[in-house]
């Protein structure tokens, strides 16, 4: 058996509830078509203020998933 292989791809995601919410959203999302989702690392925050101070929170992700094995 080989040592596993990693492929990361960035995603972003949204919220107006919470930088965590804007994570789990983000990572949920991305679940349903990554599959072996191992690890994930926030490498960009931002937010925006909306009329009536409201906010939205956005995050930048990295996330690394495992790729198949390849069968010879």
């Amino acid at each position: 058996m080989s040592e596993n292989v990693y492929s990361v791809s960035e995603i972003v995601g949204t919220s107006t509830v919470s930088l965590d919410d804007a994570i789990k959203g983000a990572i949920g999302r991305a679940s349903k078509t990554l599959h072996n989702l191992d690890w994930f690392q926030v490498s960009d925050i931002r937010g925006r203020i909306e009329e009536g101070a409201r906010c939205r929170f956005q995050v930048t992700l990295k996330v690394g998933f495992r790729l198949d094995e390849h069968e010879d």
